[in-house]
């Protein structure tokens, strides 16, 4: 009978599991930046009620805030082929639906889910900025995009850092899910170690200390941001 819990085979996996890390990594910082310039849109789009538009981000919002992960993972997976051959057949062009990396799926798909998260946090910041600075901003000529840019938008992403910084961190646990599309990541590389000597314990506790480690030193990184985000304003009001 082998032993129970092998901490020598934990130590001899982490190397190989590591070798996935900059999946994970790439994926996270992707799917977190295009998500950002998603929500910014979002957040003003609502912020000021533009007819239209506005009702449907309102959709967009409460169906990825109502649906799992997991779920528009798989919708975009498997729905963005379906609409490439619908375009294919529809303009007469021979698009290669399979030449799409799963990659490219992967950073859609969280970054539609993160998209949606990070434009209530961006909203409720924007909302959190006085009024009355926007109207100042008027009475001196400013333009309502010169406002936003030098007014509005910094005091609302001081305010908006740590919810940012939460979803971050949510983003990069998501990408755990994404070897159900057969992309290797450092979870999809964790079962493939573990599948070898059927010790999955020992891979998940590696995974897991892993995942650990990395949204730790994020939200350290952070939190300095935030610090200094929160330094200069208070110089501001000085």
């Amino acid at each position: 009978m082998g032993r129970i819990f092998d901490p020598v085979f934990m130590i001899r996996s982490v190397p190989e599991i590591l070798s996935a890390l900059p999946v994970t990594i790439a994926l996270s910082f992707a799917s977190a930046l295009i998500g950002l310039v998603i929500a910014l849109g979002v957040a003003l789009i609502r912020y000021f009620s533009v007819r239209g538009l506005s009702r449907i981000c309102q959709v967009y919002v409460s169906f990825i805030r109502g649906t799992p992960a997991l779920v528009q993972i798989m919708l975009v997976y498997f729905g963005i082929p379906l609409i490439l051959r619908a375009v294919n057949e529809y303009l007469g062009t021979n698009f290669n639906v399979n030449g799409v990396p799963r990659f490219v799926f992967a950073v859609i798909a969280l970054s539609l889910n993160a998209g949606a998260f990070m434009s209530e946090t961006i909203r409720s910041s924007l909302l959190a900025v006085d009024l009355g600075q926007l109207e100042a901003a008027y009475s001196v000529n400013m333009s309502t995009s010169q406002a936003l840019r030098r007014i509005v938008i910094p005091q609302a992403f001081a305010i908006a850092i740590p919810p940012l910084a939460n979803t971050l961190v949510s983003i990069i646990k998501e990408t755990s899910l994404v070897f159900t599309i057969s992309i290797i990541d450092i979870m999809a590389q964790a079962k493939i170690v573990g599948s070898r000597s059927y010790r999955f314990f020992e891979i998940y506790v590696v995974v897991s200390i892993m995942y650990w480690i990395i949204c730790t030193c994020v939200s350290r990184i952070l939190a300095l941001v935030e610090k200094n985000a929160r330094r200069h304003e208070r110089s501001l009001n000085t």
